[in-house]
């Protein structure tokens, strides 16, 4: 049976007050509603073939393993890659819990493609210096060079996200041993402030032609509005040419870089999941593997027989 008109599926209401969900209760970015949605309309779209008519909530709620099988088979087919796959299968479960949650029903139980967890790769703490330095002395006036070269100082030497950086206000004015920082989901913790880090924010600041403002960014573009994340980014991609590294170094390679430099140093996982602001100790537990992938190649590297 030919697939009804997308305007025929009543599918779509459903799909249209879980994005309202999501952007009202969940706060959700723009981008993962953007995202969330195509592929509850990929769906709708997909049983309408499969199921052959109109699709409702009850057909949402009615569903079964088999048809989500069906489903990630046919996007299987569409190219989508292991990670792209799982993605699409936790939003699958998102909106067809939300659907459930409506009337009588539950959520088809199907485990999803295992994806192999990549290892981020550090820099070394000379590198991390050199890749700053480098960012500030090719920007196009001293204050931006200042400028750049506090904010991958920053991520490097406090383990900052580079949203979180950016984030910072004229309020964190004057600057002390720690800086509280205001992260994922609105939770604020406190991080320490190397005194290298402290001069390199200071002497931004004094030469940046707008005056710190406790309700601005601390960190302004070349206008006088919030640095745009991509600016950094740029600069950063430029100067790892120079520089010969690796394209796995980012900015947030340096947040890597702190949390892995730590950590062979002796730090404890509940230290540093406090310092990186992560919610779970999971998150924190894969910096274990990057120490370990890092003295595999010192052995590799080093030892006569590996």
């Amino acid at each position: 049976m030919t697939a009804e008109l997308p305007s025929a599926h009543p599918a779509y209401a459903v799909a249209l007050a879980w994005q309202d969900h999501l952007r009202r209760d969940r706060r959700r970015s723009a981008h993962t509603l953007r995202a969330y949605a195509a592929t509850a309309h990929r769906l709708i779209e997909f049983l309408a073939g499969h199921l052959g008519g109109a699709v409702d909530g009850a057909a949402l709620r009615a569903l079964q393993p088999a048809d989500l099988r069906a489903f990630l088979t046919k996007r299987r087919r569409d190219g989508l890659g292991n990670s792209s796959a799982a993605r699409e299968l936790s939003a699958v479960r998102g909106f067809l819990a939300f659907a459930a949650a409506e009337g009588e029903g539950s959520v088809p139980r199907l485990k999803g493609p295992k994806i192999p967890r990549s290892v981020p790769r550090p820099v070394s703490p000379a590198e991390a210096v050199s890749l700053a330095e480098e960012v500030g002395e090719d920007a196009s006036a001293e204050w931006i060079g200042a400028r750049d070269l506090a904010v991958l100082l920053l991520l490097y030497g406090s383990g900052l996200r580079i949203a979180e950086a950016l984030g910072l206000t004229g309020a964190a004015l004057p600057l002390g041993e720690t800086l509280s920082v205001t992260g994922k989901r609105s939770k604020t913790r406190i991080v320490p402030l190397l005194s290298q880090v402290r001069a390199a924010i200071e002497a931004y600041v004094a030469l940046c032609p707008w005056a710190p403002a406790k309700d601005q960014p601390l960190f302004r573009g070349a206008r006088g509005g919030p640095l745009n994340p991509e600016l950094v980014r740029r600069a950063v991609r430029a100067a790892r040419v120079r520089l010969g590294l690796s394209e796995r170094t980012t900015p947030h390679a340096l947040r890597h870089s702190f949390a892995t430099h730590l950590l062979g140093r002796g730090a404890d996982l509940r230290s540093l999941q406090e310092l990186l602001g992560h919610a779970s100790l999971s998150s924190t537990q894969i910096y274990t593997a990057v120490d370990m992938a890092h003295l595999l190649d010192v052995y590799r590297n080093a030892h006569p027989r590996a």
